[in-house]
């Protein structure tokens, strides 16, 4: 992924005490970025240390794209999210409370981004997620994982991947985006919750309904199931 990280500018400073000063006097090295907290990181980013920010991308910027492509279905489209996301996660970074980890708020900015670029493209896209539907979580099995198959498997575990990923690319992008957020990338429901910005319980009852919507795509190909 190209370099999303601004490369000028100055993000806006918050009040420090002595000890966050002290802090900040603290070199922080590529080496060994390991070692530094993500919330060091942000309070370094909120005093306006882009290096701090550099560091932050450094870490996040896998999953973020890896996110972006499983949304996205695509590299170009992946890469232009990802970049935005960052982007938009410099300029808003002064404003971060802290109320929940950062990797979620910056998986809520990646999401919007993504939502944000579809309804440019789909201007008269109206989705409608209103009606509960109760399903069991074992109905889809978590089969997106794809967990490895035996070697005589081989053939059929990659066609069946191949059309479990179509079927997910098609489903509308809100719907699309529950189920990647929790089959995929294995986010707790308080963690979507955060994400995109819904109670728990609307969390599951859309993500139930995402359920709904891709086990009918899928019912076409059972045998490979």
């Amino acid at each position: 992924m190209g370099d999303a990280t601004p490369t000028s500018g100055r993000m806006e400073a918050s009040g420090s005490s002595g000890a966050d000063n002290l802090e900040k006097r603290e070199p922080l090295t590529a080496e060994s970025p390991a070692g530094i907290s993500d919330r060091l990181l942000v309070r370094r980013c909120q005093r306006g240390d882009v290096e701090a920010f550099n560091l932050l991308v450094q870490r996040y910027e896998h999953v973020v794209f890896n996110f972006a492509f499983r949304l996205a279905g695509n590299y170009d489209d992946a890469n232009d999210i990802a970049q935005e996301a960052f982007v938009r996660a410099f300029t808003a970074i002064g404003s971060f409370r802290g109320d929940a980890a950062i990797s979620s708020w910056i998986f809520r900015i990646t999401t919007n981004v993504f939502l944000d670029e579809r309804k440019r493209r789909r201007t008269r896209q109206h989705l409608s997620l209103d009606d509960v539907v109760e399903l069991e979580e074992s109905s889809v099995a978590r089969q997106i994982e794809d967990p490895a198959p035996k070697p005589e498997e081989v053939v059929i575990g990659h066609e069946r991947a191949s059309m479990i990923g179509e079927a997910i690319q098609s489903l509308p992008d809100f719907q699309r985006t529950m189920i990647v957020l929790y089959h995929v990338e294995h986010k707790a429901y308080d963690e979507i919750a955060v994400i995109m910005d819904l109670p728990i319980g609307t969390v599951k009852s859309r993500l139930n309904r995402a359920r709904v919507a891709l086990k009918d795509k899928l019912s076409g190909i059972r045998e490979l199931f």
